[in-house]
C-alpha cells in the first residue's frame, strides 16, 4: 500500500509504502492482517525501512491508533530494520492512524480494533482509584460488624440488676434487738454484700 504525496512541492518525490501480510490463524478461527514493514521512498530510491510492531487486525477490521511512531515517548511502534541503516536519522510520526489492507467494501474503513493497551494510562489509574474505593468499603464494612458485635455485648452486659434471694431464715437473724438502758437499738448479724451489674 503505497501513499504518493503528488505535486506537493518538495514532497513531490516522496512515497510512504506499507508492507502488509495476511495471515489464517486457527485459534481466532479468521485471517488477521498485520503491517510487516514501513518504507520511506524518495525519487524511487529506499531512504529508510521500519519494522512495525504490534500493529495488527482482523482482515475484516481496520487498524486504529493516536499515534504511530519511530519515538520512544509515543511507545515506538516502529523500530528502525538495521543499526547501519539510514533510519536512525529519520523521525517517523502518524497522527490519528487509520489503516486497512484487505476486505475495504465503499471506499469506507471497518469497524477499526484500536492500540490501546490493557494497561494504558487511564486503565491503570481507574485500577487504583478502585483498589482504593474498595479499601475504605471493606475497612467501612469492619467497623460496622466490630459495632454490632459491641452493642450485642453491651445488651448482655446490660440486663437487669440481679438481688440474691433472702432466705426467711437469714430474714430472722439478720436483726436482734439489744436492750440496755431503756434505749432499744438493732444489731446487724449477718451482713450480705449484694453487686449490681450494668
Amino acid at each position: 500500500l503505497s501513499l504518493k504525496f503528488g505535486d506537493v512541492g518538495n514532497l513531490k518525490g516522496l512515497v510512504i509504502r506499507f508492507l502488509l501480510t495476511t495471515s489464517y490463524y486457527q485459534l481466532s478461527v479468521q485471517n488477521w492482517f498485520s503491517l510487516h514493514k514501513l518504507q520511506l521512498l524518495y525519487n524511487h530510491s529506499i531512504q529508510a525501512t521500519f519494522n512495525a510492531t504490534r500493529i495488527y487486525a482482523p482482515a475484516s477490521y481496520s487498524y486504529h491508533c493516536e499515534h504511530v511512531s519511530s519515538l520512544q515517548r509515543y511507545d515506538a511502534l516502529l523500530i528502525p530494520s538495521s543499526a547501519n541503516d539510514l533510519s536512525k536519522l529519520w523521525e517517523v510520526t502518524f497522527t490519528d492512524f487509520q489503516i486497512q489492507g484487505f476486505n475495504i467494501q465503499e471506499g469506507h474503513f471497518a469497524y477499526a480494533k484500536d492500540c490501546a493497551t490493557f494497561f494504558s494510562p487511564a486503565i491503570l489509574m481507574g485500577l487504583v482509584m478502585s483498589l482504593i474505593l474498595l479499601l475504605v468499603l471493606a475497612y467501612a464494612l469492619h467497623m460496622l460488624i466490630h459495632l454490632k458485635s459491641l452493642d450485642r455485648h453491651y445488651e448482655y452486659k446490660a440486663s437487669s440488676a440481679y438481688f440474691a434471694q433472702m432466705k426467711d431464715n437469714d430474714m430472722g437473724d439478720e436483726k436482734e434487738p439489744l436492750r440496755s438502758s431503756g434505749n432499744e437499738s438493732d444489731e446487724l448479724r449477718n451482713q450480705q454484700f449484694y453487686k449490681i451489674y450494668i
